[in-house]
């Protein structure tokens, strides 16, 4: 038995695979695309990233409506967002 052309085949399959798992990781997320970050809306430990110094990323505010942290909301509404403390940012602001 000649294992050649299945050593071929499986090498073929394989290089078929990585490249398919490329190009979608490459694809742009529609989602994301209907969304933008909006600042000061989220509650504590509730951000999807960005909560300044001694934090990590996302779920680290430390308090509601922490001026630096980020939450992704429809594109479009997050000036229109109230708060307790104010309207929503697309850029942080001061808590």
């Amino acid at each position: 038995m000649n294992t050649r052309p299945l050593s071929l085949t499986l090498i073929t399959l394989a290089a078929l695979s990585a490249g398919a798992a490329i190009a979608q990781s490459n694809m742009p997320d529609t989602k994301a695309a209907a969304k933008e970050r909006c600042y000061g809306v989220s509650l504590a430990g509730k951000n999807d990233c960005a909560a300044g110094p001694g934090t990590s990323c996302a779920g680290t505010s430390k308090v509601d409506y922490q001026g630096n942290a980020w939450k992704y909301v429809p594109a479009g509404t997050c000036a229109s967002m109230k708060t307790p403390t104010g309207m929503g940012s697309l850029m942080p602001v001061k808590s």
